[in-house]
């Protein structure tokens, strides 16, 4: 980008919170989220072949759950911190996902966006200097592991998984050093315990308790419908709904950040202008989808400012479209195109493939044989 600064942009009229216009977002999504509960419950009764077409709204009304959750962690979608927090933690039970400590995660996204030393991106990628280090096993492992297909895997774990083995994890580090410190010092008392313990599975005391009170609800949540609707039809929708939605966020958060061209640079010399303009991509949705995402397609615009709330994105991007001229627009169709941009060229500043990376090694060890 050049002579552009972030004045240039209109942002601060777009900042403003609806709140009426929040609430009814909010409406719109969880009541029909519910409601095609009950109506799987009698479609079930009929017949299971009309289930399909109910998982696949219901996958679709948890991406705008998990999206308006989004906002609520910028603190963008209502005026009042406290509700943001409120609303954003109901939608994280709904998502079975902790929101306080995944948006204290997101915001370092934020700060980092398009400085690759600092954030490796959704699949936590490596460098070519690192990758050419692993030996032929481990290089198709690491690709492996990148492949598309690897969101459905990787999606359940995210959602279904994740939020609990970390809580058990974080607990169970505690009580190892809760037994250490009094077997060592059994003067300590568990307040001097409690304030000494820095856990490396959540930062604060206050991503503990949503973490925790997450975990309650969600398990209390799952038992209870279990119950009432059988285990094996509420889990078999429930998971299948939480494994399609966490691979659609998956794909989209990819492609928002990973492309070719794509603003990689390293720590000195990054813009956070630049990486929210360059490194953050336009996708351009079909209505239907850019409804269910909360228009999170507009992402540089988001990346300009997250206190735009999603219902005021699409306005912003129009008023400000002669600045962006610099931005990539992206379809679904190109989302498969960008999957293979997984290595990091720190000298480049770019983002490659694996095939070209090989075919820049290939070229290179021929002209040192030449020259030699």
């Amino acid at each position: 980008m050049k002579n552009v600064i972030k004045s240039d942009f209109v942002l601060t009229p777009y900042m403003k919170s609806n709140d009426l216009l929040a609430a009814y977002q909010i409406l719109n999504t969880v009541v029909p989220y519910v409601l095609l509960w009950f109506l799987a419950v009698k479609a079930a009764a009929i017949s299971v072949w009309f289930l399909p077409p109910i998982i696949i709204l219901m996958t679709l009304f948890s991406i705008r759950c998990f999206s308006l959750m989004h906002d609520c962690g910028h603190y963008s979608l209502f005026s009042s911190k406290k509700v943001n927090r409120c609303v954003g933690f109901i939608l994280g039970i709904l998502n079975a996902i902790p929101q306080y400590p995944w948006s204290r995660d997101h915001a370092f996204h934020h700060k980092t966006n398009g400085n690759w030393e600092q954030y490796r991106g959704v699949a936590d990628f490596i460098s070519t200097e690192e990758f050419s280090k692993l030996n032929s096993s481990d290089q198709r492992f690491y690709e492996l592991l990148r492949h598309p297909l690897m969101a459905f895997p990787g999606g359940f774990f995210y959602l279904a998984l994740q939020p609990r083995l970390v809580l058990i994890m974080g607990i169970y580090d505690f009580v190892v050093e809760l037994f250490t410190c009094l077997k060592n010092n059994p003067g300590m008392s568990l307040s001097e315990i409690v304030s000494a313990h820095k856990s490396k599975h959540w930062q604060t005391a206050t991503e503990f308790w949503d973490l925790l009170f997450n975990n309650i609800c969600v398990i209390s949540s799952v038992i209870i419908l279990s119950n009432l609707m059988g285990a094996a039809f509420f889990l078999s929708i429930y998971l299948s709904v939480l494994t399609f939605a966490a691979v659609i966020f998956i794909w989209v958060f990819f492609v928002q950040h990973i492309f070719e061209d794509s603003y990689a640079h390293k720590t000195e010399g990054w813009d956070y202008l630049t990486g929210a303009i360059e490194g953050s991509s336009y996708l351009e949705l079909p209505p239907i989808f850019k409804w269910f995402t909360a228009d999170i397609g507009y992402h540089n615009i988001h990346h300009l400012s997250e206190r735009i709330p999603n219902y005021n994105l699409e306005a912003c991007h129009h008023k400000n479209i002669h600045l962006l001229s610099n931005i990539k627009t992206l379809r679904m169709g190109d989302m498969l195109a960008c999957s293979k941009f997984i290595l990091w060229d720190g000298r480049s500043s770019r983002l490659v493939s694996i095939e070209s990376f090989r075919q820049v090694a290939q070229s290179s060890a021929l002209d040192s044989n030449m020259v030699s």
